[in-house]
């Protein structure tokens, strides 16, 4: 069976650029090589010096390195993005709308339109929920939506991140590089600005601050120095002019959260933690870990302080809760889902079971709750043995698995050591829920390095570009 190309983002089956492209290629074609090799070395030594590394578990040499960039930035037209954006924004409306149900009415359960012991027995459902009003009903304040194009270039949802979602900084960090090196292009193309996302984030923060609070103050929660993602905390928390707080910067008495400061207590009204729910109260879920805040649960139950994302999100990020979001769509908000998911076997069903085990060298097999690229099979790039291996984990535990159908991911040229060659790669936009649904235009670019490589994360050797949306 011949392998199908996969759709390029610059160029049209006939081999010419696509529009979008145009300009940027034209500027391409006319600029001296060393001059871009150049420009590259220069990206590298400024991401360095600014200190944008990624942690990678599990290497034992050098647990920080840095995030590979590519100077060929991701291009979306206008027309394509209002499209891509109502799609994110349906989406996320009716993800918070299934995340409020499930914790009070559970009306979508007892309508049978999702199976009731899939989001009850779920690992990531959280009981001490059930019955929590939170400001707004909103639940995921910042959603991580991750899409993909395939066949003819439609996009699809992968999946869905409403835990702790990270990237975005490396979303305004690859701007202001592409900015600082080539200003010559953002004077020729018409692109969206994205460098507002902290003001946009922190007025969505604000909005959904405790009743009666008008000047809330907010803080950035941070598990510590160790944590993969804390560079992205950090500078998010600079970017917002609040304050980075550890679990033992704060405590809670009499159901008000408080920050430590040398000017003695001040009463915190919001959290963005970034922060798994398992290890923000020692009180409420894990009693061995002190990274988050004895009493936090009961201030929150109180409706004393606001956390985003909300505890018990988790559930609906789950892949096996994924399949499912079409149906959220039609039942929360009557309307047909603009974006589609990419068609997903749930291996708790039998029948999705003896399909995959039947047909694993042709999937995609994931753990529900994988995350980072770990725990997946990519079956057309799996040795027999690996196979099989794979096998014997699903046949243990087949309800941890959910397999899909191996995309043809969509791909753009990419500097890469042999020269410039196409490279799979995802978008990750950034859906912020406050007072209302609203995204910067773009989000994320992660990019395969190795050739014919699906894997787009970074933990797995994924480097990111520049998304540029044209404003016209």
């Amino acid at each position: 069976m011949p392998a199908v190309k996969p759709y390029d983002e610059m160029h049209a089956e006939d081999g010419s650029v696509r529009e979008h492209y145009r300009t940027f290629s034209s500027w391409l074609d006319r600029t001296p090589k060393d001059r871009v090799a150049q420009k590259r070395t220069e990206a590298d030594s400024l991401f360095h010096r600014v200190g944008i590394t990624f942690a990678v578990y599990g290497e034992e040499a050098g647990t920080e390195r840095l995030i590979p960039f590519d100077i060929v930035p991701r291009i979306i037209p206008a027309q394509e993005w209002q499209h891509l954006a109502a799609g994110l924004r349906q989406r996320v409306r009716a993800l918070n709308a299934f995340i409020a149900d499930i914790y009070h009415d559970q009306n979508i359960l007892a309508a049978g339109r999702i199976p009731a012991e899939q989001v009850l027995c779920n690992g990531q459902y959280r009981p001490e929920m059930q019955g929590v009003d939170v400001p707004g009903s909103i639940y995921a304040h910042i959603a991580g939506i991750d899409v993909v194009r395939a066949g003819r270039g439609e996009f699809y949802v992968l999946e869905d991140n409403l835990r702790v979602p990270s990237g975005v900084s490396y979303m305004l960090e690859d701007r202001r590089m592409m900015m600082r090196l080539f200003p010559e292009l953002f004077a020729q193309h018409s692109i969206a600005p994205v460098e507002h996302y902290p003001d946009l984030l922190l007025e969505n923060l604000r909005s959904v601050a405790p009743h009666g609070v008008n000047d809330p103050t907010v803080v950035l929660l941070t598990p510590g120095a160790y944590n993969s993602a804390y560079f992205e905390h950090a500078f998010l928390a600079q970017q917002m002019g609040i304050e980075l707080v550890e679990g033992q910067d704060l405590y809670v008495e009499d159901e008000f959260l408080y920050m430590r400061t040398t000017r003695g207590p001040q009463r915190v009204d919001v959290i963005y933690r970034r922060i798994d729910d398992d290890f923000l109260d020692p009180l409420a879920f894990r009693p061995d870990t002190m990274l988050g805040v004895p009493g936090l649960l009961s201030a929150y139950r109180a409706g004393r302080v606001t956390i985003a994302n909300a505890i018990g999100t988790g559930v609906a990020d789950d892949k096996s809760i994924y399949p499912y979001v079409p149906e959220m769509i039609r039942f929360y908000l009557g309307e047909e889902p603009l974006l589609s998911n990419v068609p997903t076997y749930v291996l708790r069903r039998k029948e999705d079971l003896d399909y995959t085990l039947a047909h694993l060298n042709e999937l995609v097999v994931k753990e529900v709750h994988g995350a980072g690229g770990y725990g997946m099979l990519i079956g057309p790039a799996a040795t027999t043995a690996q196979i099989e291996e794979f096998r014997q984990r699903i046949l243990r535990n087949p309800e941890k698995y959910i397999a899909q159908p191996t995309l043809s991911l969509s791909a753009c040229p990419t500097f890469v050591d042999q020269g410039i060659a196409p490279r799979h790669l995802d978008l990750r936009p950034f859906v912020l829920s406050g007072s209302e649904v609203t995204l910067v235009p773009g989000g994320l670019t992660r990019v395969a390095l190795r050739e014919g490589s699906l894997v787009v994360n970074s933990s797995q050797g994924g480097g990111t570009k520049d998304t540029w949306v044209l404003e016209k």
